[in-house]
């Protein structure tokens, strides 16, 4: 198992990526920090059995990534546990379409602070716990949107170029204690939001793919666990493209 004796922090992970993530770093033997915003017995439940079939223990957080005061209180939870942290997975997140003159202000503000300003707030905090461990690895959902031009992308693509760029420069930074960063950016992928887009957008992107076909959420999940793991020790501050030869 390529995360045993490790933990992992995983944001997001009630759905989608994150939960895909969630259930591949369990399978590979990483105790897992699960944060999501609101608590549920459908989630509980979903936790339990996971952690009973793979013998992991699987710690739910719970805090809205929209409210700065509140990510403060999960990263003090999280902390309070006195656990090593090894990995940190930012997938917590939120997608909006709208052409660029019909982009208002509030609502570029408001994917910012979710897509970017919260990861920057909640990685800080970890960041600094792993750095009295001197090793780690950041893992950053980004997304083919921030890395190529889309009409109706405008607040999206933004949010997500900037959480690259911030990659770089946390790997920049953060080399000298031992802590990787890098991202990923999947293209579109078999989530809600694939439900969510509208159906011409929706193929229009898959046919401009090499491979011709959505991505399975576990496949992102899977360079997730890449990254996370030992076997891309050398590898930081890069963004590994999950999209199916959409950006060749």
């Amino acid at each position: 198992m390529l995360l045993e004796q490790k933990t992992a922090v995983i944001t997001g992970c009630n759905r989608g990526i994150g939960k895909a993530t969630l259930e591949t770093f369990a399978e590979n033997g990483a105790d897992i920090f699960a944060c999501v915003r609101e608590e549920s017995d459908e989630f509980t439940d979903v936790m339990t059995k996971l952690a009973a079939e793979t013998g992991v223990t699987i710690t739910p957080v719970y805090f809205d990534f929209a409210e700065s005061e509140q990510i403060k209180v999960g990263i003090k939870t999280i902390i309070s546990f006195r656990k090593q942290i090894d990995i940190l997975v930012n997938n917590a997140g939120v997608a909006s379409g709208s052409f660029f003159q019909m982009t208002s202000l509030q609502d570029l503000k408001q994917l910012f602070e979710i897509n970017f300003f919260s990861q920057i707030l909640f990685t800080q905090g970890i960041s600094r716990y792993m750095s009295r461990f001197k090793t780690g690895s950041i893992i950053n959902i980004a997304s083919t949107a921030g890395l190529i031009g889309n009409a109706g992308m405008t607040s999206y693509g933004s949010s997500k170029a900037a959480l690259i760029f911030a990659t770089k420069t946390m790997a920049t930074e953060l080399g000298v204690m031992n802590i990787r960063v890098n991202a990923i950016a999947p293209s579109i992928t078999k989530t809600d939001m694939f439900d969510q887009m509208e159906k011409k957008a929706r193929d229009k992107l898959i046919e401009s793919s090499a491979l011709k076909r959505p991505a399975e959420a576990a496949e992102v999940a899977n360079a997730v666990l890449f990254l996370a793991s030992d076997l891309s020790s050398f590898i930081t501050g890069q963004v590994l493209r999950v999209d199916g030869g959409l950006t060749i």
